[in-house]
């Protein structure tokens, strides 16, 4: 397997925490905080756990992300149903900077919490769960219960899509400005999970590609270009409602309130893209480099002219560029909800190059109405292609959220 698919050895072991603990810069401390005590930190405080909504959804994107994709291992549905219970109480506690539940103090025993985070508030983190469509086979009774939205992502051209880092009956993202507290969210329920689920692979990202907030500034990828000027934002309450959760006509009432969503890792050609000449650059995005506008305009926040044409007659935003045919305005008003974020995985060894680009997650109503429609005219017109390769996919339900303490994610489906 490839950087990007992980051993659970690997994943909880010293690469994976020197990996991500140098980008937080601190080690941690030695002392154990008890279950339920703040960790003092300038780094940001915490996100509403509890709600009517997951979180991690629609709140502010962070700047750091943890993403874990599980396989089921037992074919208990009692075992997994207590799981699931754990796994909401221990991410309850981790929101707001709390120890995970349990004894950390014993020293005939491992501690409840592997301590990492001891010192650290949340920085915003936030803990999403999905539940991917293998899931509901015949091992749990849930086979009536999978939603007809939850529909497996065909292949488009240009895919070279790698099944042992794709998919999974259970996917995580946290996300915190932290990175050192996003990486322990995962850590901690990949133990907690131990001979009931095993990891199948894992993604850091850092870097949002972003903006999910009316008070965040856009910020850019790894090309250069800013990324998510027209993202849907969490205070548009209408678009959520109409793009983003899903409502009373789903087919399956446990997933109302809820979200599907879809996640792509995109690995850049970033050595042709930076040999590009600028103007180049900006004819397959459809934007200036600098500023954002897109092409004929002056400010980020210009809404496309799509009808605009040069001195020859051509359009001013290319036919094939990434802003035309990604634009709502050229799908019937199809949105999505994107909350992605750049990565690199150190160098290819075939080829000697950077093993980088951008972990695409969005949420929606409707994969089979919204992303596979948008992505089928991507990979068929879309100047982009030249430069980059889909090698990871997946979709999974994610619930509504927990309404308090006591209730779990997924509560719905299993009662």
């Amino acid at each position: 397997m490839g950087k990007l698919s992980l051993s659970r050895r690997g994943f909880l072991g010293g690469v994976g925490l020197a990996g991500f603990g140098a980008a937080a810069g601190a080690a941690a401390a030695a002392a154990a905080t008890s279950e339920g005590t703040p960790r003092p930190s300038p780094l940001g405080d915490a996100v509403p756990f509890y709600g009517r909504y997951q979180a991690g959804i629609a709140t502010p994107a962070q700047d750091r992300l943890a993403f874990a994709a599980f396989d089921v291992k037992t074919t208990s549905r009692a075992e997994l149903v207590d799981l699931l219970r754990t796994w909401t109480a221990a991410a309850a506690a981790m929101t707001v900077g709390a120890a995970v539940p349990g004894d950390s103090t014993s020293l005939d025993a491992p501690p409840a919490d592997t301590g990492e985070a001891m010192d650290l508030r949340p920085a915003g983190l936030t803990v999403t769960v999905g539940f991917g469509a293998s899931l509901f086979d015949s091992r749990f009774g849930l086979a009536g219960k999978r939603p007809a939205a939850l529909a497996d992502i065909p292949h488009f051209p240009g895919d070279l899509i790698r099944p042992e880092i794709s998919n999974g009956d259970i996917g995580v993202q946290a996300c915190s400005n932290d990175p050192q507290v996003a990486f322990h969210a995962i850590r901690n329920l990949a133990r907690l999970g131990r001979g009931t689920v095993a990891l199948r692979w894992s993604q850091l990202g850092f870097g949002r590609t972003s903006s999910t907030g009316e008070g965040q500034a856009t910020v850019r990828n790894l090309m250069g270009f800013k990324d998510g000027t027209r993202n849907i934002r969490g205070e548009e309450r209408e678009l959520l409602d109409r793009h983003v959760w899903v409502g009373g006509g789903t087919d399956q009432a446990w997933m109302r309130d809820g979200s599907y969503a879809v996640t792509r890792r995109i690995r850049m050609q970033i050595e042709a893209w930076d040999r590009d000449f600028l103007a180049d650059q900006q004819d397959v995005i459809g934007r200036y480099k600098a500023s954002g506008a897109p092409l004929g305009g002056h400010g980020e926040f210009d809404t496309p002219d799509f009808a605009a044409t040069r001195a020859d007659g051509e359009p001013v935003i290319p036919v094939d560029a990434h802003v035309r045919l990604a634009s709502h305005e050229q799908n019937g008003d199809l949105r999505l909800l994107r909350r992605g974020y750049s990565f690199t995985d150190g160098i290819d060894p075939a080829s000697g190059q950077l093993d980088a680009g951008l972990f695409f997650i969005a949420y929606q109503q409707d994969p089979r109405r919204q992303f596979v429609p948008l992505q089928r005219k991507l990979a068929q017109s879309d100047a982009l292609n030249e430069y980059i390769t889909h090698t990871s996919s997946a979709v999974f339900a994610c619930p509504p959220g927990v309404p308090g303490k006591g209730d779990f994610w997924g509560q719905a489906l299993f009662s």
